[in-house]
């Protein structure tokens, strides 16, 4: 528990239930436990108050296995809403959405995007922030390609972390525009319990699925990282 790991080494194993004790002092991973059991080391990053702190999970870094596992997770939480359609958001959600939706057995999911390619319409499209990049103000496209797909299916949401919801109110607030709203939102980590203040998800409180969730910790002797 106490030495250091290097950075490519998180998101790579996972652990056998009971490996780690998520409520104890933690120095450099928290471990976060899915409902299985079996359990992933996930980087701390401090806040900049240096007084918390928060986990962190970077899919497309994962292992293939990781991915899989989490894949598996959500796939299970997600199957009773019985969507037809997946759609991801950039950029890490989309590892995590198209695995879902190959676990769901679709043959395709939908991508936003936040690249502009030339047959885009502007007007399908919402600023983007989030909290890893908070000093880029993106925009989040859809295809209008894709349009077609979405309309009058059961859609299901992706996103690989929600933490303040500002990126997934940006997808919600997108379909929302073209009368598309989402049976559900599916997401492999919830990062604490900020997202659940943010108005623009008060109606999808009930129907937001994830392989689990993470607190906000909180610097104690030592300087080891526990609950708050």
């Amino acid at each position: 528990m106490t030495r250091n790991f290097p950075p490519h080494a998180f998101w790579q194993e996972l652990h056998a239930p009971g490996a780690f004790d998520p409520d104890g002092s933690h120095e450099h991973f928290y471990p976060a436990t899915l409902t299985d059991g079996r359990q992933i080391r996930l980087p701390i990053r401090p806040l900049a108050d240096g007084k918390h702190a928060l986990a962190s999970l970077i899919v497309n870094q994962a292992s293939f296995a990781v991915v899989e596992a989490l894949a598996d997770d959500l796939a299970e939480k997600l199957s009773p809403f019985a969507p037809d359609v997946v759609v991801g958001l950039p950029t890490l959600g989309l590892t995590l959405a198209a695995e879902v939706a190959r676990k769901l057995g679709h043959g395709r999911y939908v991508p936003l995007g936040t690249s502009r390619k030339f047959w885009y319409d502007e007007a399908l499209s919402v600023p983007l922030s989030s909290v890893t990049t908070p000093d880029q103000v993106k925009r989040l496209y859809v295809d209008p390609r894709m349009l077609p797909l979405l309309e009058g299916r059961r859609i299901v949401l992706v996103d690989d972390v929600i933490s303040s919801g500002a990126s997934i109110c940006s997808g919600l607030q997108l379909l929302e525009a073209q009368g598309l709203s989402p049976v559900a939102i599916g997401t492999a980590m919830l990062q604490s319990d900020r997202w659940r203040t943010s108005p623009g998800l008060t109606s999808y409180l009930d129907c937001t699925r994830s392989c689990f969730s993470t607190p906000l910790l909180v610097k104690g002797e030592g300087g080891l990282w526990a609950k708050g």
